[in-house]
């Protein structure tokens, strides 16, 4: 028998963001844990340009991973909207397609990031050693890009279920693997960046199994489509999975300008920059997670066409994105110098260690409240939305700010305008989303009506 169907329609909206952004975040956390002491392993080998290759690597991986991220919300607001509504049918049905269609866009994106990687990390400002480490790294970990969609989506449609336990159990899974393979590999076989690319294979293999099975074995929760039906599918998945894989895409576009802006000074500065990067999502990996929290909260009661509910889950979300960022900038500013110990920081990579678990860390709230305002376009029919916000952000939010503070103050600046561009944008991203959540309409389970005459037409001559 499956698990309760839409579990949000009721209940306290703060316990829900609460524990749902608390157990999908401890996942993400383990798996960035994880990913922190890829780094540091890979620092003990006394080798700059191996960091640097990591970097650089990283804003590569970033750019991958934000397409699945596109998807993965397709496939949870889709799941979560026909559950609101009682339509169980439709929502086993979409969770399969939308698998099927993410492994199948996956193949394709990353046999095109595989031929290009030499030219990526070029733009990235990768050269000499580095650039070949770069291109190493990358090729052995890019083609299990498929394996990490199938897990990243199998976990979005759990989340829509509200087994938050069970996505979260898929990405501690991914990261128990990765902790015991990177030492092994690393320094046991002597294969350096090669093992931690092989231990990231692997942990993607077990995030994709422990995904997939609960989905199959627990909640029954994956309807074979048919043909008429997967095509029919197609218009609903891309209608979301396209605007919000554009708006993914954003972040790692802006993030390569801040990259390439960085290698200007130096490879210290980039190796401080890649710690900065590992450190981010370990201290607001509960943020990252607060989008896929309140996306299937907001969906559900959308669905339900529970208005009121809907606009407490947007408030609920904010309160607990200011609580988690003053707590956790407290906490990075006590650590701040046993990081630069443990990572053996040099140079500029202190200064930009130092200036991360100091002030910036508090203006990581205004992309908080992005992160929140996207999972209600998402989730509320406007997915286009969050794509303008992303690009507004990584475009007009950081190259004019990142140019200026890098002029200015070096490569601390870089930092800072980044940070910057973050405040502007999320005060249009909240205007913006009080402006939707104050015209909602009622919705049915299909997104147009026509397409749902269009599955009967098909019905009827089956």
């Amino acid at each position: 028998m499956a698990e309760a169907q839409a579990k949000f329609l009721q209940g306290n909206l703060f316990r829900h963001v609460t524990v749902m952004s608390m157990t999908a975040s401890v996942g993400m956390m383990t798996l960035f844990l994880v990913d922190l002491v890829d780094m540091l392993f890979i620092s003990m080998l006394g080798k700059e340009e191996l960091a640097a290759a990591v970097g650089y690597a990283g804003a590569i991986l970033f750019f991958t991973t934000s397409f699945g991220i596109g998807v993965a919300i397709s496939a949870g607001a889709l799941v979560a909207r026909a559950l609101g509504a009682g339509d169980r049918q439709m929502a086993e049905r979409r969770a399969a397609t939308s698998l099927l269609y993410g492994f199948l866009f996956a193949v394709v994106f990353a046999a095109v990031v595989w031929v290009n990687l030499r030219s990526l990390a070029s733009l990235m400002g990768a050269s000499g050693v580095t650039l070949d480490l770069t291109v190493g790294y990358l090729q052995i970990i890019i083609p299990s890009l498929p394996l990490l969609l199938l897990g990243m989506v199998g976990g979005a449609i759990l989340r829509a279920h509200g087994d938050a336990r069970r996505a979260m159990m898929s990405t501690i899974a991914g990261a128990v693997v990765n902790a015991v393979l990177d030492p092994i590999l690393i320094f046991g076989l002597d294969m350096e960046l090669s093992g931690a690319a092989v231990a990231s294979v692997c942990a993607r293999g077990a995030i994709a199994f422990v995904a997939l099975y609960p989905l199959v074995r627990v909640h029954k929760a994956l309807a074979k489509p048919t043909p008429a039906q997967f095509r029919l599918d197609f218009a609903a998945i891309v209608a979301i999975a396209g605007p919000a894989i554009l708006t993914q895409l954003a972040t790692p576009i802006g993030q390569a300008y801040v990259t390439r802006s960085m290698a200007e000074f130096g490879e210290d500065a980039v190796a401080g920059m890649a710690i900065v990067g590992r450190l981010t999502p370990v201290a607001f990996g509960v943020l990252f997670a607060l989008s896929g929290a309140v996306g299937p909260i907001i969906g559900q009661n959308f669905g339900a066409n529970q208005q009121t509910r809907v606009r407490d889950a947007f408030r609920a979300g904010l309160v607990f994105a200011a609580a988690w960022v003053v707590f956790a900038a407290i906490v990075l500013f006590f650590l701040r110098g046993p990081v630069v110990g443990m990572f053996g920081a040099e140079g500029s990579a202190i200064t930009l260690i130092y200036l991360f678990c100091g002030p910036l860390a508090l203006l990581y709230y205004f992309n908080g409240v992005i992160f929140v305002a996207n999972a209600a376009f998402n989730n509320l029919g406007h997915p286009f939305y969050s794509t303008l916000i992303n690009w507004g952000r990584n475009t007009l939010g950081i190259v004019p700010l990142v140019w200026l503070g890098a002029h200015f103050w070096g490569a601390s600046g870089v930092l800072i305008g980044q940070a910057a561009g973050g405040v502007v944008f999320a005060g249009v991203a909240f205007a913006l989303s009080q402006r939707v959540m104050a015209h909602q309409t009622p919705v049915t389970p299909e997104p147009f009506a026509r397409q749902g005459r269009l599955h009967a037409l098909l019905h009827m001559r089956r």
